[in-house]
């Protein structure tokens, strides 16, 4: 049975960044809603409270029971976790004089108690709350202070209780790891063996006890997830394993042929569909971009179904899916009003009535990469950028015809294949190139042009929540500017995209 964390999410935006961080420590961890514990037994070591955009003073602020926890094992609460275990202790939280937002450093540091070992004067740490705990009784220990907060970091005596009114999860936290190793691995006792190789030996071995003899048919997209789930279930029952790859006309350029070729060498048993026609004729005429997504989603769920039942006896649907499309499935808010619909994923196992399999549903997205370096997935798969499901549809703004298509898919392969010619593709997290709805007045030799106006998006990220615009070099983007408008036809005019995520998304649809 793997040891793991639990860590209960009130709301916060960092949330994810906690379980980052622990599952970084090689401790497995999940994340649950606050209101929706799952069984606690052996297994469990310890509890981490996330922090919140809500105040416990609120009528109906976040609150939990803590009694199947407090006092029977090692529990951490960051900010609001912190301030909601010392409320309902009945210390005060009020609100700020002054809210502390940003850096801060602590003073006082108790340092002969495990959770503020190591922990060094002025050790920077990053606050964000607009309530304080003002005080506290002689139940509890404070363990730091900040010139400006009392109560940073506190202990209830006689337990191994602990709340932290700062973020250790975030960089600007510069000794937050050694906060969340000291609690995780010497006051929770965490043995630190959660391994990429464990990790797959026990999904390996959890895969064969599920499937037994049965047939699983998977939908291979050529990117990261799916091709590290394929390469597991592959492992787990081999050539009962079908993979689908199917071409809608919205891949980029050579990429059905070059993906094809690249799982040949992997021993995979994958069939190629090529549907560009059906996709092509179903998004006819269509603008907005959820209407796109739906009908790529539709048509992908027809094309997929009529292949698989050539198949006889098939039990099973692989999917790629991973750790955080879990959780912002079952969020502390609920999934979101307008969820976007993805091809690969929605319908599918109602409509082809099987049963689902997703071997990779536990893991961060850099956790998939590492597992597929210990397969031994060649790096031209890991190292690929994620790829939106609807493909350039998304990147086409307005109607989708195989003309934009085209352009889109020559600008887009000069774009990348500069990146990796002048070695900024393996720093970028994502990059692509979007076919704009606007026409703009150019010149070419003596003629004037009124052409397409295309616009490149280059970002950095870990995991794609955030992201950064990417600071490519200038002479790099002159280049290719000049190269794209040189040799693509139709265009005369190239922008760079210096939004980060938030406010933008990545993607424009």
């Amino acid at each position: 049975m793997t040891e793991k964390i639990l860590i209960l999410d009130f709301g916060s935006q960092y949330t994810q960044l906690i379980a980052r961080r622990v599952r970084e420590l090689n401790v497995y961890c999940e994340i649950h809603p606050f209101n929706k514990i799952p069984p606690v037994d052996s297994s469990v070591k310890g509890l981490i409270l996330s922090g919140s955009p809500c105040s416990v003073r609120e009528a109906n602020a976040p609150d939990v029971d803590l009694t199947p926890f407090k006092g029977k094992m090692p529990v951490l609460g960051v900010c609001y976790g912190a301030q909601l275990m010392a409320h309902k202790a009945g210390n005060d939280v009020l609100p700020s004089k002054i809210r502390e937002y940003g850096r801060a450093k602590l003073v006082s540091i108790h340092n002969t108690d495990k959770l503020m070992k190591e922990i060094t004067p002025d050790s920077q740490v990053w606050m964000s709350h607009g309530d304080t705990i003002s005080g506290l009784d002689d139940k509890f220990e404070i363990l730091a202070s900040t010139e400006s907060v009392k109560v940073a970091a506190y202990k209830v005596k006689g337990e191994q209780t602990y709340g932290i009114q700062f973020h250790p999860e975030v960089t600007h936290s510069l000794e937050g790891k050694v906060i969340l190793r000291n609690f995780v691995v010497h006051i929770c006792g965490c043995s630190q063996d959660w391994t990429p190789d464990i990790f797959i030996d026990s999904t390996v071995a959890e895969l064969k006890a599920t499937l037994g003899n049965d047939k699983v048919v998977l939908g291979l997209s050529g990117g990261v997830d799916s091709s590290v789930a394929a390469v597991l279930i592959d492992k787990a029952i081999g050539d009962r394993l079908t993979c689908i790859f199917v071409d809608n006309g919205l891949l980029r350029k050579n990429e059905f042929d070059e993906v094809l070729a690249s799982y040949k060498d992997m021993g995979l048993n994958v069939i190629g569909v090529d549907a560009k026609e059906q996709f092509y004729s179903a998004l006819k005429g269509l603008s907005d971009p959820e209407q796109k997504r739906k009908a790529i989603g539709r048509v992908f769920i027809e094309v997929f179904d009529q292949e698989a039942h050539k198949i006889s006896d098939v039990k099973w649907l692989g999917q790629g899916t991973i750790y955080p499309d879990i959780i912002e499935s079952v969020s502390v808010k609920g999934p979101s009003a307008t969820i976007k619909s993805h091809h690969n994923v929605g319908g599918l196992p109602e409509k082809m009535k099987m049963k689902v399999v997703e071997p990779l549903k536990t893991l961060f997205k850099d956790e998939v990469r590492i597992v597929g370096k210990s397969l031994g997935i060649d790096d031209t798969i890991l190292g690929r950028h994620p790829f939106p499901g609807p493909g350039l549809a998304i990147r086409i703004l307005g109607d989708i015809t195989a003309e934009k298509v085209s352009i889109l898919q020559e600008v887009d392969h000069l774009f990348i294949s500069g990146l990796k010619r002048v070695g900024e593709y393996d720093k970028v997290w994502q990059a692509g190139a979007i076919l704009l709805p606007v026409k703009s007045v150019g010149v070419m030799g003596d003629e004037r042009t009124y052409e397409n106006v295309v616009s490149l998006r280059a970002v950095t990220s870990t995991d794609g929540m955030t992201a950064d615009w990417a600071h490519l070099p200038y002479e790099f983007l002159a280049d290719i500017s000049s190269e794209i408008i040189n040799k693509v036809k139709g265009v005369n005019r190239v922008v760079y995209d210096i939004s980060s995520k938030p406010p933008a998304t990545i993607e424009w649809e």
